[in-house]
């Protein structure tokens, strides 16, 4: 307890601070952005070694090495591949500084520490994230579904009852192109600006 102490009052401590949208062009993980494809930063926390960036896109995360060194790991988990999931704040005790933030992005846990005075605005990623992970889960859900609609299709193929309709190969193009869109675009969610937008106030 004496150590967590010194660390905070000789400014030393890893606890993270919110930082606001007019400082978000001096951040490391700015460098980063897709902005070509209309990539943005909508929440982003740093502590003394670490940025933890939430865009529309994904998760970008400046991992530092050290507080005193200047390497530096870009690490981006993007919303369409990393299932977000165990979404939990874990607030502070009277004496101590910070609160967590934790997650997953499959089996890759964060737990990040931030002053607790940023509670307000921890609440909103929180919620953020939860929102994504629940999306997350019903995209999945409905891609099963086009695989086992594209089984009951093949099934009906093999004992052939399937209407007339050209070659077999113009049918297999069809139904993999209309599999493709269902599994990679309709049911893949990559840009959540509008839950951002609905949930961050920062």
């Amino acid at each position: 307890m004496f150590k967590k102490f010194a660390a905070d009052a000789l400014g030393i401590s890893d606890i993270g601070v919110i930082v606001g949208p007019a400082d978000y062009n001096k951040v490391d993980a700015d460098d980063y952005l897709f902005s070509e494809d209309d990539e943005q930063i909508f929440f982003l926390i740093k502590s003394k070694k670490d940025e933890y960036c939430f865009t529309n896109l994904a998760l970008i995360h400046v991992d530092g090495d050290s507080a005193v060194s200047s390497k530096r790991s870009i690490k981006r988990y993007e919303y369409s591949s990393f299932q977000i999931s165990g979404v939990a704040i874990e607030t502070a005790g009277t004496l101590d500084m910070d609160i967590e933030l934790k997650f997953r992005m499959d089996d890759i846990a964060f737990s990040i520490d931030v002053k607790k005075t940023f509670i307000e605005q921890l609440k909103d990623i929180y919620k953020a994230l939860i929102s994504i992970g629940r999306q997350q889960r019903r995209d999945e859900v409905c891609r099963k579904n086009a695989l086992r609609a594209l089984e009951a299709t093949a099934s009906v193929h093999k004992l052939n009852i399937a209407p007339d309709g050209g070659s077999l190969t113009t049918q297999f193009n069809a139904l993999l192109a209309a599999l493709n869109t269902a599994v990679l675009d309709t049911h893949t969610k990559r840009d959540f600006s509008d839950v951002f937008t609905k949930y961050i106030h920062n």
